[in-house]
């Protein structure tokens, strides 16, 4: 896979798909991270003289323009972390998209608006798709691939653009390979993963995987009632995924006959109702055994001595990977567990890799420097097919 290193960049016109897809409050952003990460490959291109064409998708528009998923945000942010103006079109491939980018001078950037405010980029069909990808092509003169967190997509400007113009990984991208084969090949042991988030079902596929890899898995976030349901405990009121119980008890037989050590809470902290996240009034929360969950109640975070216990068992890793919260982490009753994680990663000699989504959200807003850590990668989904070995659309249409 060649890097932007291998291209001659000066005076050419380069679209960067990059994913500058961040939470929004109304026009303010709540977590820059992912703007951020990509600050490094655009700057990169423009101090060697290129004309930087940006794009990116935001939030899920259903193919047509959407002024909550404008990218107008994103762009003033952009500018101020690059220290310089960049110029907004307020279409993907249209009159606007043309002139800004005619206007580009070497060492100019532009960004375009919400590539998924046309139907093309996320199109099935094949023919829809390619139709979309020639006319963002038309734009430029090379590709950079360097949206990790899109990758896992088969999407216009991920898949199907870079099979029209000469093409490269950012440096992004390059970062994210490597750190991952540090998890999938010649890993150091022992190998910890931390998994946590709401349903089980979206981690079987990385599950049954790491069953070949990692020496210890621990439970955490709303996904771990599964588990403990499927030991024959009862959880009261906690979200549970009935439907999954027959594979977790699977996985957790065939963990115990590959001696790779399953560990689930021994202690949550419940409420009688899900917590208000707006007001963040407090919810009342109570300590129970994860093995006695009283049915008026819900487990929202793992408990106090589950914290201790988990400290524990990274205390000693040499490679931890971590994706999925141990709870409501974004009320204060119930993100204690969270924090508890994160800062065992940060004590531990371990190379920590934190994978993305709301994992990475939840480091930087409970105050964690996120440069403690080994690797925060900004593609959850993305990390766990990869892990998952699955081959994903964006790696693949980078290839030479």
């Amino acid at each position: 896979m060649k890097t932007i290193d291998d291209l001659q960049v000066a005076g050419q016109r380069v679209f960067v798909r990059a994913d500058l897809n961040v939470p929004l409050d109304g026009e303010t952003i709540t977590d820059d991270g992912r703007i951020r990460a990509a600050v490094p490959t655009i700057n990169k291109l423009l101090d060697r003289g290129a004309r930087v064409i940006v794009a990116s998708h935001l939030g899920r528009p259903k193919g047509a323009p959407d002024p909550q998923y404008s990218l107008a945000p994103v762009a003033r942010r952009l500018g101020e972390l690059l220290g310089k103006q960049v110029a907004f079109a307020t279409d993907t491939v249209d009159e606007s998209a043309q002139a800004t980018v005619a206007a580009l001078g070497d060492g100019e950037v532009a960004l375009l608006e919400n590539l998924r405010f046309n139907a093309g980029e996320t199109s099935k069909d094949d023919a829809e798709r390619g139709a979309f990808a020639d006319r963002l092509a038309a734009l430029a003169d090379l590709y950079v691939g360097d949206g990790f967190g899109a990758v896992h997509r088969k999407h216009a400007s991920v898949y199907d653009l870079p099979a029209r113009l000469p093409h490269a990984a950012g440096e992004l991208i390059a970062t994210e390979l490597s750190v991952l084969k540090k998890l999938t090949e010649d890993v150091k042991r022992p190998y910890a993963v931390v998994l946590g988030g709401a349903k089980v079902s979206d981690k079987l596929g990385v599950i049954d995987h790491l069953l070949e890899k990692a020496d210890r898995i621990l439970i955490g976030g709303g996904m771990a009632y599964t588990f403990l349901k499927a030991q024959g405990h009862e959880v009261g009121g906690s979200l549970l995924q009935e439907d999954q119980v027959p594979a977790v008890q699977d996985y957790l037989r065939r963990a115990k006959e590959r001696g790779v050590e399953f560990v689930l809470p021994v202690d949550v902290t419940a409420a009688s109702e899900f917590p208000d996240l707006k007001t963040k009034a407090p919810a009342n929360p109570r300590v129970v055994a994860a093995d006695a969950i009283p049915a008026d109640l819900q487990g929202l975070d793992i408990g106090p001595e589950t914290r201790k216990l988990y400290a524990s068992k990274l205390a000693d890793a040499a490679t931890v990977f971590w994706n999925g919260p141990m709870g409501v982490f974004e009320h204060p009753d119930f993100a204690e567990g969270t924090r508890a994680v994160a800062q065992a990663l940060l004590d531990s000699p371990a190379f920590t890799v934190v994978g993305g989504g709301d994992s990475a959200a939840a480091v930087r807003i409970l105050g964690f420097d996120e440069n403690a850590f080994g690797h925060i990668s900004t593609g959850g989904g993305a990390s766990l097919e990869y892990l998952e070995g699955k081959t994903l659309p964006g790696l693949a249409a980078l290839e030479d």
